[in-house]
């Protein structure tokens, strides 16, 4: 009898993750996201034994060779070589882990402080509240390139520099985001009962109210990772990014604009990469934000 009532139990009232998943593999398009990002994290995490060739390797009688599919392709060199003779093929899949190190830390970076100030603006909304959102409204009036620029201007070009600026320009929507879904969980019962039953100050912010506003906050996190490599590629384009031979996908085209007439596959594939990885983290973010949205979940 308890099996069975197990079972109908299982059956009516399915898991989160389950729940999740049925919802998120629904749409079609952040399967296809998620198994891209999948493979590009995969690429990234075996890098050495992926690449056929060194990424900084120069081989001098293979400058510009075409991909293999070309007149003039070698089979060494399954997607050609650049303006140096290195393989791009390693490249892209070296410069893959910085795109996602470069996303992935800058997200944190910006994640973790932007919720510690929405929740400070949305549990104080006046003493520190407009303190905070006048300070996100400057950062958010200048554009956000300008913005990743003039701090690694000031910071000078490198890696590191580069994950800073680009996680300083995302910390206004973290902000702005943690803070209204803050001053809309504030007023629920659940929170009046939290407050009669004597919960203190950080275990409102933390373990009551928190846990309630990251829905939306995941879906943000996600689409921000998508922007931290779009920025990552223009800094680096603009010299201002990664230096090279460092292997990244915006300084590779930087270094390669010159033979985008004679050599088209020196640009084109590392702005392919970043279009697809692009494409592909937003489509996950459609995905959990179906997922995760209560009101989208009952129209599918």
């Amino acid at each position: 009898m308890s099996t069975s009532t197990t079972l109908d139990q299982s059956l009516l009232y399915p898991s989160p993750f389950k729940e999740f998943w049925q919802a998120f593999s629904h749409n079609k398009g952040a399967l296809c996201g998620l198994l891209f990002m999948l493979l590009m994290v995969l690429c990234a995490l075996f890098a050495p034994w992926i690449a056929p060739h060194d990424p900084s390797e120069q081989y001098r009688e293979f400058l510009l060779t075409p991909p293999v599919w070309l007149e003039g392709g070698q089979w060494p060199f399954l997607l050609g070589t650049d303006e140096l003779g290195r393989d791009l093929l390693s490249r892209l899949i070296f410069g893959a882990r910085l795109s996602l190190l470069i996303g992935l830390a800058s997200v944190m970076l910006s994640l973790i402080p932007g919720i510690l100030l929405g929740l400070l603006a949305g549990f104080f909304p006046r003493l520190l509240g407009p303190g905070i959102m006048r300070l996100m409204d400057i950062m958010l009036a200048l554009p956000s390139l300008l913005l990743a620029v003039a701090i690694v201007a000031i910071l000078g070009p490198g890696l590191i520099n580069t994950i800073f600026a680009i996680a300083i320009v995302s910390l206004p929507s973290y902000v702005r985001l943690t803070r209204a879904a803050v001053m809309g969980e504030l007023n629920r019962d659940y929170v009046t009962a939290a407050r009669l039953a004597g919960a203190g100050l950080p275990r409102l912010m933390f373990v009551t109210v928190l846990p309630n506003c990251l829905a939306p906050l995941i879906v943000q996190a996600t689409l921000s990772f998508s922007s931290a490599i779009l920025d990552a590629a223009a800094l680096g384009f603009l010299g201002l990014g990664v230096q090279p031979p460092t292997p990244e996908w915006g300084t590779m085209l930087a270094s390669a604009r010159d033979y985008i007439e004679r050599a088209w596959w020196v640009v084109s594939l590392p702005g392919l990469a970043i279009l697809l990885s692009v494409l592909a983290i937003n489509l996950m973010g459609d995905g959990l934000r179906d997922a995760l949205d209560p009101k989208l979940k009952n129209a599918h």
